[in-house]
């Protein structure tokens, strides 16, 4: 997959700063190499839940980087205020998922096909972590 355009993403990484929404990035010799930010769901009724995103260059996976970033992100959404942070992870992705369920993530289902890519489908894992 390819990244969008660095419009697209300047105008996204500036909202998150200006909505104060959780945004984390890991940068090494002044290259961005990961990020979490968990914006909010864009109905009113859902405010309280956060949608995780999260990506790290291969060449850091392996390393901690994912975990400190989760655990990060997770504090800032729990300052935020969200009460359910929810993401989705492609059910091949057993290292994400294995992450995802250390820090507190639980599995609410599996959307079939739900990712096309080049004619493959994939599954995909719905996890949320809850915070009264």
């Amino acid at each position: 997959m390819e990244a969008p355009p660095i419009e697209q993403v300047r105008a996204f990484v500036q909202r998150n700063i200006e909505k104060g929404f959780p945004q984390i990035v890991a940068v090494s010799d002044r290259q961005v190499v990961g990020w979490c930010n968990i914006p909010p769901m864009a109905r009113e009724v859902a405010a309280h839940v956060g949608d995780l995103f999260m990506g790290l260059l291969p060449a850091y996976r392996g390393q901690g980087l994912g975990a400190r970033l989760l655990r990060e992100a997770l504090a800032a959404a729990d300052a935020f205020g969200y009460l359910r942070v929810e993401l989705g992870v492609f059910a091949t992705n057993t290292r994400a998922a294995a992450l995802y369920r250390k820090a507190g993530f639980v599995e609410e289902g599996t959307k079939r096909r739900a990712i096309l890519i080049d004619g493959v489908f994939h599954d995909e894992i719905i996890m949320a972590r809850f915070r009264d």
